[in-house]
């Protein structure tokens, strides 16, 4: 009995090293990746837009204009086409997200989702879904806390 419990134990510190020998095995073998972001502004932007009564696209301002082009970034659409931009503001949405997304589907529609980061933490699978099935998935903070230049937000 003596000689089978050594047996096991011996097995087991076997298994154990294996183990964390292939741990290690991986760890070496990650790549890492270095930012720099040294470059990056901390400057409070803005975004708010100018809104006007002549039936025209708003003005975003000289700075928000340019960080977008810089950036790549999206704003507004063609002012020169009619288009319709389907949002949804994920988290609130009270579960019928895989409904709009079987309808979307179905009429071949592309759509924007807003999700917060609790959304993507819980609805992995249905964010991924929205990716896969070619719809934009954006960053949306749930609140915004505003007092004098201080802006503080929560996600």
């Amino acid at each position: 009995m003596i000689k089978k419990n050594k047996i096991i134990v011996i097995i087991v510190i076997a298994i154990l090293i294996f183990g964390f020998s292939l741990v290690k095995i991986n760890l070496e073998n990650e790549e890492s990746i270095s930012v720099n972001s040294s470059n990056l502004s901390n400057k409070k932007i803005g975004w708010g837009i100018k809104r006007n009564d002549n039936h025209e696209q708003p003005d975003l301002g000289k700075e928000n204009r340019r960080i977008l082009e810089e950036n790549k970034g999206i704003a507004m659409g063609n002012s020169e086409k009619k288009y319709i931009y389907l949002t949804f503001d994920e988290g609130y949405e009270a579960g019928y997200t895989k409904q709009i997304l079987q309808t979307l589907k179905e009429e071949n529609v592309k759509a924007t989702f807003f999700i917060t980061a609790h959304y993507l933490n819980t609805q992995s699978e249905v964010v991924k879904q929205m990716i896969d099935e070619g719809h934009i998935v954006g960053n949306h903070t749930p609140k915004c806390l505003m007092s004098g230049n201080d802006i503080e937000t929560k996600c």
